[in-house]
């Protein structure tokens, strides 16, 4: 059974200074949740209306009712777990690492970092004013890679200019074409906001500029889009360990 304070907890944590201030994250689905379970995520708490789905974990089973109190969600899933965040590591310098400059917008943030999941980049370095990674909407539309992908919230302009031992890359509307770029050796490839791009200061800590050849009539790619198209080509070029 689940008590009044624990369905008013696990709300307070859609709030990001509740979530600071108990370091912990709510994961809601089946899928999801286990997805964080397997990565050795042991569940703070655990909800679920269905005691069958997670038979070797310690849940409470929960009414319909009440996963709608606790939920985020318009319609919920039939389990929820409230994990603590991970703890932060070095960065483990693999030859590529994305960094993002004021990403605003939770599914595409979530977005990213799937892609990041698919293409094996496990070090992502955010801007302070990027969205909190375990905002509930970053984390629904992470499908369970965030367990997988370490993000890193840092001052970007401090830190890209301690990194001038890489390639800096700037995503921009008028680089060099990705189909072009030769991604021969370690790489920071650095996304902008979705509406201004990269601030003129960390355009100038860069060493080169890209850009995704337009074809047609579009305007732009949205942040999530551009990140996938460009991170493909670099591994085409560079695989993984070369």
């Amino acid at each position: 059974m689940v008590s009044k304070s624990q369905i008013k907890f696990v709300r307070q944590l859609a709030q990001k200074k509740q979530r600071d201030q108990h370091d912990l994250f709510v994961a809601e689905g089946h899928k999801v949740v286990q997805e964080y379970i397997n990565e050795k995520y042991e569940p703070y708490q655990l909800f679920t209306t269905n005691l069958s789905l997670f038979s070797s974990h310690q849940a409470i089973v929960v009414s319909q009712s009440e996963m709608k109190a606790m939920s985020a969600l318009k319609t919920p899933s039939d389990v929820l777990a409230v994990f603590a965040k991970a703890n932060e590591q070095s960065l483990l310098q693999s030859n590529l690492i994305l960094a993002l400059e004021s990403i605003q917008d939770p599914g595409n943030l979530g977005t990213i970092i799937r892609i990041c999941d698919w293409f094996g980049i496990q070090d992502v370095v955010c801007s302070l004013d990027t969205v909190d990674c375990y905002n509930p909407k970053v984390i629904r539309s992470t499908m369970g890679s965030l367990a997988r992908v370490q993000l890193l919230y840092k001052d970007l302009q401090e830190w890209l200019a301690g990194m001038q031992n890489r390639k800096i890359i700037a995503t921009t509307m008028a680089g060099q074409s990705v189909y072009e770029y030769a991604f021969d050796s370690p790489t920071i490839l650095v996304i902008g906001n979705e509406g201004r791009g990269l601030s003129k200061q960390v355009q100038e800590l860069t060493t080169d500029a890209i850009t995704i050849p337009r074809f047609g009539g579009a305007e732009s790619l949205n942040a999530a889009m551009a990140t996938g198209i460009i991170v493909a080509e670099a591994r085409r070029k560079n695989p993984i360990g070369k």
